[in-house]
């Protein structure tokens, strides 16, 4: 029985009264509780001074030219930028090797001040940009072979234009990436660098990505830079290449959204704007 009718029975509250008020209430929502879910969410922040953590191998393309369309090409400047700020707010150094070692150069459609605007927006890269020692380091890169896998605690490899002629069938690439992976260490590929994976085996001779799920540049992808610029950019396709391959699975996600995976240690990333969540599964696995 409810107090209301309690009250009513010992005539404590007039029928009348009574009335007027069901009538009212009949009339107006009664407000809910609503349970109040707390989120919080807490981040490592390296703080500048502080001892760091361990290092990280980046590795980007030589400077080339492509037989497609004659341009200079290089690397794609935030698939080094962003995964360069993750790395460092999480408390690593990071150093930069290139396929033949020495100075290196932007795409120009990534450089965030070319006269295009493509890049505009890329502040982070912008910031980078301003910085001496940063500048410095993209002139006097490590060269592949005077790389020792055993001075880091992974390998990133940065995307672009160039690494469709420069990466695929670099044997010597293909050996360091698989040493990194085979160790256990998170190695980790973004954008057209993942046309390494195409070839790059094990010791035991399988692939690399055999029984794996990975993305890289999507089809989708290649034909909206197609179009944009008029002309067939690339000498062929990531995404067709991969889908050739057996025992293996290739996934792309809505067109330039950022969308990575981790699969094991192989951490991939399908293009430019997936390079930050590409770092940060791999940092995710350094803090385990």
């Amino acid at each position: 029985m409810s107090k209301l009718n309690v009250l009513l029975l010992t005539g404590l509250i007039p029928l009348a009264l009574s009335c007027e008020s069901s009538s009212q209430n009949t009339s107006e929502t009664i407000p809910k509780l609503e349970s109040t879910k707390i989120l919080e969410e807490q981040q490592y922040v390296h703080l500048h001074g502080m001892p760091t953590k361990g290092k990280i191998l980046m590795v980007a393309s030589s400077p080339t030219i492509s037989k497609q369309t004659g341009w200079p090409i290089g690397f794609w400047a935030s698939e080094l930028t962003h995964p360069l700020h993750v790395f460092q707010e999480a408390g690593y150094e990071v150093e930069l090797a290139s396929t033949d070692g020495g100075v290196i150069k932007m795409d120009s459609y990534s450089d965030p001040t070319d006269e295009s605007g493509y890049s505009s927006h890329d502040i982070i890269t912008l910031g980078y940009m301003q910085k001496e020692w940063f500048n410095n380091m993209l002139e006097n890169t490590i060269e592949l072979a005077e790389v020792d896998p055993d001075d880091y605690n992974a390998i990133f490899l940065v995307g672009g234009q160039a690494p469709m002629y420069t990466y695929r069938g670099n044997e010597v690439l293909e050996e360091l990436f698989s040493s990194f992976y085979e160790s256990g260490k998170p190695s980790a590929s973004v954008c057209h660098s993942t046309t390494l994976l195409l070839e790059a085996k094990k010791s035991d001779g399988d692939l690399i990505v055999k029984n794996k799920i990975w993305t890289g540049f999507a089809n989708t992808e290649e034909e909206y830079a197609d179009k944009a610029v008029g002309m067939k950019i690339q000498p062929y396709r990531i995404e067709d290449e991969a889908r050739k391959i057996q025992n293996t699975t290739f996934k792309v996600a809505a067109p330039f959204s950022s969308f990575a995976i981790a699969d094991g240690n192989l951490i991939t990333g399908q293009q430019q704007n997936s390079g930050a969540a590409a770092a940060s599964l791999l940092i995710k696995q350094l803090n385990k």
